[in-house]
């Protein structure tokens, strides 16, 4: 911590022309309420539903599922997925852990879809939510 203070230090300083220990209490208040409003405890949960889109395989299965009109069965997404069935089935539990899909059984079969967190990641990946990709 010292070190980081000391480097914080050196940034004020900087910026400023003159650095107090006020300033660097001030500065470290300022940071610590940043830090308080960012929800860290979401942390966990969020970076699970981004690791579960980082695979080619669960981020194909979810634009699949979002472009759907209606709920899909593994096995009307193998034509699809160049994944086996069970590869499907594992990438779907992941994606469902993730909180990115939703399942319901009808007898033997089980139905998926996206949830709307998924359909809003995917926007924002798509860049449609208003900023062009050249912007971000």
């Amino acid at each position: 911590m010292a070190q980081a203070d000391d480097r914080l230090r050196r940034l004020l300083a900087d910026e400023t022309e003159s650095c107090r220990e006020t300033d660097v209490e001030n500065r470290l208040d300022d940071l610590r309420a940043l830090g308080d409003a960012t929800e860290a405890e979401q942390v966990p949960e969020r970076v699970r539903a981004l690791s579960a889109l980082a695979n080619d395989t669960r981020y194909r299965i979810v634009q699949l599922l979002a472009a759907a009109e209606s709920d899909l069965c593994v096995c009307e997404l193998s034509p699809l997925v160049d994944v086996s069935d069970s590869g499907i089935s594992h990438a779907l539990s992941e994606l469902t852990d993730a909180g990115l899909v939703v399942r319901r059984k009808d007898g033997r079969w089980r139905y998926y879809r996206t949830t709307d967190r998924a359909e809003r990641l995917l926007a924002a990946l798509a860049g449609e939510d208003g900023e062009s990709e050249d912007d971000a």
